[in-house]
């Protein structure tokens, strides 16, 4: 499974930001470490003070350059999170709001970072959406429609 950790495995690097430190981040960097996976929170949940724009920016910078294998971000929409992550080549941040959505993103558009609403998204739907994230593997017949996103 595309960055499950098991027994052994490769511990998974995810960059988690947010404009905000609320229950819902915290619950969600608690699952992730739960899960095994290396932790880098940036913004209010690292104790800085930045806004949705550079959170988004910075979590699609670490991913787009290898710093970090995938990330997960925060605003209280998602919308402006996912804007800003997605102005960096390389990033493909997916405004998710449940795990269906978030396996297709995961399946069908190879999505790197996983962006959730802090409005909408309780912690167990957060954590059906991790499930659905990190068992998904990209389709490889979708692998041209990726490569055109490079083009546009």
């Amino acid at each position: 499974m595309w960055l499950q950790r098991h027994d052994g495995e490769r511990a998974v690097k995810v960059i988690l930001g947010s404009d905000e430190k609320t229950a819902l981040t915290d619950a969600v960097e608690a699952d992730l470490r739960d899960r095994g996976h290396d932790v880098i929170p940036v913004g209010p949940p690292a104790g800085e003070q930045i806004g949705w724009a550079e959170v988004g920016h910075r979590v699609g910078r670490a991913v787009a350059s290898g710093d970090a294998d995938t990330g997960v971000l925060f605003c209280w929409t998602g919308t402006g999170a996912s804007i800003a992550a997605n102005k960096v080549p390389g990033a493909r941040a997916a405004l998710c709001g449940d795990a269906a959505t978030a396996e297709g993103a995961r399946r069908w558009n190879d999505a790197n970072v996983l962006v959730m609403s802090l409005r909408l998204v309780s912690p167990t739907v957060a954590g059906e959406m991790l499930d659905a994230w990190f068992a998904a593997e990209p389709d490889p017949s979708e692998a041209h429609n990726v490569d055109a996103l490079e083009q546009l």
